[in-house]
């Protein structure tokens, strides 16, 4: 067993769509329509056929409120590993990604927290 698709909730697919892919830098691998919604995913450019982040709407009310809450709370709703976390960091603070972490040393990682403009904070790491 491996994972194939995981997911963030999304208050909005286009905007996430549009912050995924222009600032962050993944791929659309999938946008097919799914009812009022739509099946949108992406991948890493560096792995296309890897593990696909699935944008899904946060239409449902238990959705919602947990999107909130953990937002609130300061709680990353996914975490994503880069190769170097200071680079990565001026390359999306030069797209305009606003951090409410900057990198940190914890333990034997490095962390930063940013948020996706869609209802989450995400965290990335470096090993």
């Amino acid at each position: 067993m491996k994972i194939f698709v995981t997911s963030i909730l999304v208050q909005d697919q286009d905007k996430a769509l549009e912050f995924y892919s222009e600032k962050l830098g993944f791929v659309k691998k999938e946008d097919v329509p799914a009812g009022e919604f739509r099946w949108i995913t992406l991948v890493s450019p560096d792995d296309q056929d890897g593990t696909e982040l699935f944008l899904e709407p946060n239409d449902h009310p238990a959705a919602k409120e947990y999107q909130k809450k953990i937002f609130a709370d300061g709680i990353p709703a996914t975490m994503f590993g880069v190769a170097d976390i200071n680079q990565e960091y001026k390359r999306l603070v030069e797209n305009g990604v606003k951090f409410t972490m900057e990198p940190t040393k914890m333990g034997e990682v490095t962390i930063a927290i940013f948020d996706d403009t869609c209802g989450n904070l995400i965290q990335i790491m470096q090993k």
